[in-house]
C-alpha cells in the first residue's frame, strides 16, 4: 500500500489550472520539518519538500482556501521523480497525489496570507446550543 500522510506548511500560493480535457488541477508545495535533525550550519530543523497535486473539486477547494504559510495535512500516494537541475546535478522530487487535504490553519491565522473572504463565524453562546457554561473551578478533575 502506498499512502503517505504529511503535515506541513505551504511554501507558495497554490496554482490552479485546467487540463485540455476540462479537469481542474491544483499544484502546491508543502514543507515538512523533521522532528529530530538539525542543520548544523545554522541550527534550523531539516525540512523535506513535497510537491502536491489535487484534482477536480479537491483542487478547486485547495486553490480557494489555501495560501502560502497555511498548515495542511495531505494524504495520498507518493512517488519519486528524478530530474536534471540547471547546474547539471541529478535531483529527486517527492510528489503526492492528494486524496484528502485537511486545512489545519484557522480562518484567523495569518489573515494577510489568506484567501478567506467570508465573514467570521458567529459566536456560539451557551443558550443557543443547549449547553450551560461551567467554571473550571467546578470541574471534578
Amino acid at each position: 500500500m502506498n499512502k503517505l500522510t504529511i503535515i506541513g506548511n505551504l511554501t507558495r500560493d497554490p496554482e490552479l489550472r485546467t487540463t485540455p480535457n476540462g479537469y481542474n488541477v491544483c499544484d502546491f508545495t508543502v514543507a515538512v520539518n523533521r522532528r529530530r535533525g538539525q542543520n548544523n550550519a545554522n541550527g534550523q530543523p531539516e525540512t523535506d519538500f513535497f510537491r502536491v497535486t489535487a484534482w477536480r473539486q479537491l483542487g478547486e477547494n485547495c486553490a480557494k482556501f489555501l495560501a502560502k504559510g497555511r498548515k495542511v495535512c495531505v494524504m495520498g500516494p507518493v512517488s519519486a521523480r528524478a530530474y536534471q537541475a540547471n547546474d547539471g546535478s541529478t535531483r529527486v522530487s517527492l510528489e503526492v497525489t492528494a486524496e484528502d487535504v485537511e486545512f489545519l490553519s484557522s480562518r484567523n491565522d495569518d489573515q494577510a496570507a489568506g484567501s478567506y473572504n467570508a465573514a467570521p463565524a458567529p459566536s456560539v453562546t451557551a443558550q443557543n446550543n443547549g449547553f450551560t457554561a461551567v467554571e473550571t473551578d467546578e470541574l471534578p478533575f
